[in-house]
């Protein structure tokens, strides 16, 4: 089968800047894909290739089988793609913008799913209103519209929800859900990980960029082992024997490190006998923030 994306030993220099450094990655047909890293780790670029606005200074990419340098016009007719900035034509309103990017497309007649796009991102009371007079959250909602409007299997969203209000994520995430489910392949890059842990399949992590990590995200959660316990206890003091597990003190609550459940009894254990009684307890299990957290330290600590 051919992949949504492919990216085969992708390097980008810019001058003696290395932005990318041979970048493997295959994204699937009908995934919701996260695609994470810290600033600067060349999230930025690697879509700017695939989208044909750089060019590679080494190495492939295909969209939907198609190269993006050599077959440009049927690779970019597979994509849609969301910017971080808020870009935007002053002169068109709306329902107007959206009909222009269209023809862009060579897309005719395409008012009902225009339509369909305006009222599932909530901009129906805005389609005849002038692009200028609009809030930079309506702004957002119209960049997500322009990148749907021809209806691509493949749609990038490039920090759609940075600095955008509870309302917008909500009506966002579940019209881009909807897209998935229809077939769509979905790729998000986002510094809010809790998004990219309820929304995506699998993950692939950039550092200095260069993939540092790639699976599911049910695995990379896997792989950390260490949980942790919240108490708050009857006593301000911690047992002897339990202060090496002491992670941190946050006002009355002690976080401890455990290494699996079994554990949770032999704190307990030592409570009883130091007769501290437990009033709360919470065990707190790892998540993707803890993943790209570790992940960044350790190669860090490797690249040293």
């Amino acid at each position: 089968m051919i992949p949504a994306i492919e990216i085969k030993h992708v390097s980008k220099h810019f001058g003696t800047v290395r932005a990318l450094t041979d970048v493997n990655l295959e994204i699937y047909k009908g995934e919701f894909f996260a695609l994470l890293g810290p600033n600067g780790a060349g999230k930025t670029t690697l879509i700017s290739i695939i989208a044909g606005l750089s060019i590679a200074s080494k190495g492939s990419i295909s969209v939907m089988g198609h190269d993006v340098i050599t077959q440009y016009r049927d690779a970019r007719r597979m994509l849609g793609v969301v910017p971080q900035e808020l870009v935007f034509d002053p002169f068109f309103t709306v329902r107007e913008a959206l009909v222009i990017q269209s023809g862009y497309y060579g897309v005719k007649n395409n008012d009902r799913w225009i339509d369909e796009i305006i009222n599932n991102l909530d901009l129906a009371d805005k389609a005849n209103t002038n692009m200028r007079a609009l809030s930079g959250g309506m702004k957002r909602r119209v960049l997500v519209a322009q990148a749907l409007v021809h209806k691509p299997p493949v749609i990038i969203l490039d920090e759609p929800t940075a600095g955008v209000d509870v309302a917008l994520r909500q009506t966002l995430w579940r019209f881009i859900k909807q897209l998935n489910q229809d077939g769509h392949t979905i790729i998000l890059t986002t510094h809010y990980l809790e998004e990219a842990e309820a929304l995506c399949n699998r993950v692939a992590m950039l550092k200095q960029g260069r993939i540092v990590a790639l699976d599911s995200i049910k695995n990379l959660i896997g792989r950390i082992l260490n949980h942790s316990l919240r108490l708050r206890l009857s006593s301000s003091q911690l047992p002897a024997a339990l202060t090496k597990q002491l992670i941190s003190k946050i006002g009355d609550y002690h976080v401890l490190k455990i290494d699996d459940y079994f554990q949770v009894e032999s704190v307990l254990a030592v409570l009883r006998k130091a007769n501290i009684q437990v009033l709360e307890m919470q065990l707190l299990q790892p998540d993707l923030e803890d993943v790209f957290v570790n992940m960044m330290n350790n190669h860090e600590t490797e690249s040293k």
